[in-house]
């Protein structure tokens, strides 16, 4: 099966080409895979990176997102590709080298699934990071989110980073792009509510760097509980 994965960004200088070139870099032996950078008009290195990364590597593109948000960058990338699976990634992850066949194994271990994740290993900046990273990996800290506290293998209501069958999109539409937040929340209820399951693998493997100071986090989470109720 082929795959695309697709890549928000803006103004993610420290992280994008580390992000990039773990996917890059990934083994894969069941088709062909390509990666799409959606930015939003980065007044940083960003494009620079990117673009230098597209001279050494035909598999990665790079497209503009006027808009600035989140699922509008999310819905240009997962349309620019006809992939029978479409991953979406944050610019501050890096990913395993066997990421994307772990994906593509698990969605072929299990065809009742639209989608497939895995769990989060924080990556700490500096002791404010670590601080809230311990919390965003505890049920105290974010509840019943298993891809960040941890979980045995199993089907769930969501996943941080999924690996959706084409036929998903065809069924549930694209992601909402009113939703500056919480637009995968509200996908992927969408999902299973169409008849799809969402299924979580401790195989697929992903860093994410925590935010390294509490103002930052406090926006995060303003938004994040502001977009929820909406």
């Amino acid at each position: 099966m082929n795959i695309a994965v697709v890549i928000p960004s803006f103004n993610e200088e420290s992280y994008i080409s580390a992000c990039v070139t773990s996917v890059l870099n990934n083994s894969y032996s069941d088709g062909e895979f390509e990666v799409f950078v959606c930015d939003g008009g980065s007044t940083d290195k960003t494009r620079e990176i990117v673009e230098g990364l597209m001279k050494s590597d035909n598999r990665l593109r790079l497209i503009d997102n006027p808009k600035k948000v989140t699922p509008v960058a999310l819905n240009l990338g997962l349309k620019a590709s006809d992939a029978d699976v479409k991953i979406i990634l944050g610019a501050h992850s890096e990913v395993a080298s066997d990421f994307i066949q772990a994906n593509a194994d698990v969605l072929r271990k299990f065809p009742e699934a639209g989608c497939v994740g895995g769990v989060l290993e924080n990556v700490y900046e500096n002791p404010t990071a670590e601080y809230i990273g311990k919390a965003m990996s505890s049920q105290f800290g974010v509840g019943n989110a298993s891809f960040r506290t941890g979980a045995e293998d199993g089907f769930v209501d969501t996943v941080a980073f999924g690996a959706y069958r084409k036929e998903v999109f065809d069924k549930v539409g694209w992601f909402d792009e009113e939703l500056v937040r919480n637009q995968d929340d509200e996908f992927n209820y969408r999902v299973t509510s169409g008849g799809f399951k969402i299924y979580l693998s401790n195989s697929i493997k992903c860093k994410y760097f925590v935010r390294g100071s509490f103002n930052k986090l406090w926006k995060q989470y303003f938004q994040y509980g502001y977009w929820k109720v909406y």
